[in-house]
């Protein structure tokens, strides 16, 4: 359980009148993660990252954004294999006004079997303006 301090610079495609700018975003990020051994030769890792005042500032506008949402995933292993992950993002940045707004939203999960072969795999991905 910590906070990680964030510095990042990020394209926001629908700031500036739709034109695009980069905003530098800065904050912390809490970062919540455990291992668990399972005892029979595997072990289980759970996190979740969720931005805590994250804000900052478009480059061209000056307008300010917000930085909100949450990650969360699992990782379940007995090496080398079989091992299952799963992730789900959901990231935003919050500006001023209608249409300001960029969301993200990923999920993913692969599944790998005992002989190391890829046996599920989805990864989807949405970004898009609000």
């Amino acid at each position: 359980n910590e906070k990680v301090p964030m510095d990042m610079w990020v394209w926001v495609e629908c700031a500036n009148n739709g034109n695009g700018e980069w905003v530098h975003l800065t904050g912390d990020l809490h970062v919540l993660s455990a291992v668990t051994d399972d005892g029979a030769g595997g072990f289980h890792v759970k996190w979740h990252f969720q931005p805590q005042g994250i804000s900052g500032v478009g480059e061209i506008t000056g307008d300010k954004y917000q930085g909100t949402g949450v990650t969360q995933g699992q990782f379940n292993a007995k090496p080398p294999f079989p091992y299952e992950e799963t992730y789900v993002n959901n990231f935003r940045i919050i500006g001023p006004g209608k249409g300001n707004n960029l969301l993200v939203h990923q999920n993913l999960h692969i599944t790998v079997n005992a002989n190391g072969e890829v046996t599920a795999e989805v990864d989807n991905v949405k970004i898009e303006c609000k």
